[in-house]
């Protein structure tokens, strides 16, 4: 067995028990509602359904990153265990928690020197996370040290496909993705926009889409545009969504006819409460491996 641990966020939108199958610890993230602080457990306390039915009933919500010194507190255990540690932190284009990471790695070397502690930039998120955590924990499985995992994973993180599409641009609206008036425009010529994760980690609107149907046709065709070997890939491909299951089992759907040789292999997550604080409900996300990112 490796001696050392493989730890993500709760941003990684898979479930719990995905993650306990695969001996990975999670970091909690915080968010609010109505000014009231909770944990991001996913979903163990705070239902998904009964969070988006607050955010669509009106509740304000926002998120709190962990600082330094509550990142030093998970790691400790398992420093004072005697183990190394490779952690898969939120995208840096979307959170500050990898500056409050470096910190607490610098003050925990001085703690524990003869410790390894390896924090990756996912340059990613939500169920994008969940792949590559994934993909990290197949090649611990297979005997990989912590040194060559972590520069497997340097060099294999832009590989991850994000994908996402919006039915409700509400929250887009408050978070400032979107203007008021094109927002309003939006809504009432039911345009879907199109986003992706870029190079960098951040989210960047692609394209303007009227009309679910299709959005969904494009989000697809962009995984057959972009996976390993085309309609042949067979690597893992994860959707997630915010209160919107119908349109992620229609996205499932077509990826199944598109990619016969993912049949039986697609997981579909929840976004969980950080994520979904800015995305609000009826976000739905495609994710997969393949060319690296350019753009």
């Amino acid at each position: 067995m490796a001696n050392y641990v493989i730890t993500t966020c709760s941003t990684a939108d898979v479930s719990v028990e995905h993650l306990r199958e695969r001996q990975i610890d999670f970091l909690k993230f915080s968010f609010f509602i109505d000014g009231k602080e909770h944990k991001d457990d996913m979903g163990q306390t705070l239902s998904y359904e009964d969070f988006y039915r607050q955010m669509k009933n009106g509740a304000d919500t926002k998120t709190s990153q962990p600082n330094s010194d509550q990142i030093k507190e998970f790691f400790k255990p398992y420093l004072e265990q005697g183990k190394d540690i490779i952690h898969l932190m939120l995208s840096s284009g979307l959170s500050g928690a990898m500056t409050s990471a470096k910190i607490a790695v610098n003050e925990l070397i001085d703690e524990y020197p003869d410790r390894k502690i390896y924090v990756v930039d996912s340059l990613g998120a939500s169920s994008g996370m969940g792949i590559l955590v994934d993909e990290m924990a197949d090649r611990r499985d297979s005997g990989m040290d912590i040194d060559q995992l972590y520069k497997w994973t340097m060099e294999n993180r832009k590989k991850i496909h994000h994908w996402f599409f919006s039915t409700d641009l509400t929250f887009y609206v408050k978070g400032g993705r979107v203007s008021k008036v094109s927002g309003w425009f939006g809504t009432v010529l039911k345009i879907c926009p199109l986003l992706n994760v870029d190079k960098n980690g951040k989210l960047i609107p692609r394209e303007k889409i009227r009309g679910v149907a299709s959005v969904i046709k494009q989000i697809v065709k962009k995984m057959e545009e972009n996976a390993d070997d085309g309609v042949n890939y067979n690597g893992r491909c994860y959707i997630s969504h915010s209160d919107a299951q119908e349109y992620a089992m229609q996205v499932k759907e077509l990826v199944e006819e598109k990619f016969p040789q993912l049949k039986d292999k697609i997981l579909v997550n929840n976004i969980g409460t950080t994520i979904g604080s800015h995305s609000g409900p009826g976000t739905v996300a495609l994710f997969f491996v393949g060319k690296e990112r350019i753009d």
